[in-house]
């Protein structure tokens, strides 16, 4: 353990390197020791190595970037608080995604994007930190827009942490007013990959659970699309179908009898046997939720009950 603590104070010694070379070497060392033993992750953390590593986020240069991105996201996994409290980082986090179609490579938005996720995964109250953090949101956002040039895997990330943000009730309104409905709508729409549409419905059923989503997804032909979903014939996944189910219900009991009135409507041409195959085939959950949107749906009760769902 001594050793590891010398090697790693040297190191971090050398971020401050006037030599470039002596800089991105240590950078490397480090991204690989924090990959591959754990127990290096708290010293690295410790030793003042974190304020270097978002630094090096601003940097031009692809190499940089990526090694520090990629340590950040090893260093997520177990040192979440010396991240979340120290000054900057999610600011150089902001500053590579929001670059994602010009001067940052792939690999350091994707691995950005995961730090994102990686840190709202277990720790409830960032959420409302990094959700405040509109430059952070809104650039997770534009990934999404940009999915003809974004790779998959930085867009599942993306909607990954984009979920997770979600899920702080008081942030779905700023995410709304930033442009995420259209932006998912469109993906689910115009990408079709049954992983991305399920993530990107998982949002979407987050964000139907506030009181400024209805007219937003009126405006995105939103009701339509998961109508759609719930057609058989568009043999959509189960879990697309339970999250198309969950974004209605939650619309509804938001929006009341006027929004029910308008899913009715929507849910007319084949919505309605995609429901009964969620009441049926699906989760535990997906079968509750999907059995109280078909009482709402046929006028047998309009639940007042709002669960989970803040409006």
């Amino acid at each position: 353990m001594a050793t590891q603590h010398r090697t790693v104070r040297t190191l971090v010694s050398k971020l401050s390197s006037v030599s470039e070379a002596a800089r991105v070497d240590a950078l490397c060392q480090l991204r690989l020791m924090s990959k591959e033993d754990p127990e290096t992750r708290p010293i690295i953390a410790e030793a003042g190595a974190i304020p270097y590593i978002a630094e090096a986020l601003y940097s031009s240069s692809h190499t940089w970037q990526e090694n520090a991105a990629a340590t950040l996201l090893n260093l997520s996994i177990t040192e979440k608080e010396p991240l979340m409290s120290t000054r900057g980082v999610l600011d150089a986090i902001a500053h590579v995604i929001s670059h994602h179609g010009t001067t940052s490579s792939a690999a350091a938005v994707q691995s950005a994007a995961a730090v994102i996720h990686s840190l709202l995964s277990s720790v409830d109250s960032y959420r409302p930190l990094v959700g405040a953090k509109r430059d952070v949101v809104y650039s997770l956002i534009d990934i999404l827009r940009c999915h003809v040039s974004s790779p998959p895997r930085t867009i599942k990330d993306a909607l990954k942490a984009l979920f997770a943000i979600a899920l702080h009730p008081l942030n779905r309104a700023t995410m709304i007013n930033l442009g995420a409905v259209p932006a998912l709508f469109s993906l689910v729409v115009k990408d079709g990959r049954v992983g991305i549409v399920e993530d990107a419905t998982a949002v979407i059923a987050q964000l139907a659970g506030c009181e400024d989503a209805a007219e937003a997804f009126r405006k995105a032909g939103g009701l339509t699309v998961l109508a759609d979903l719930l057609d058989l014939a568009t043999a959509a996944s189960m879990r697309t179908k339970e999250n198309a189910v969950s974004a209605l219900l939650n619309l509804v009991r938001c929006g009341g009898e006027l929004l029910a009135a308008e899913v009715r409507v929507a849910a007319a041409f084949g919505a309605f046997s995609g429901i009964a195959d969620v009441r049926n085939r699906g989760s535990g959950k997906g079968k509750n939720k999907a059995s109280e949107l078909l009482k709402v749906l046929v006028g047998e009760n309009h639940s007042s009950d709002n669960g989970n769902v803040m409006c």
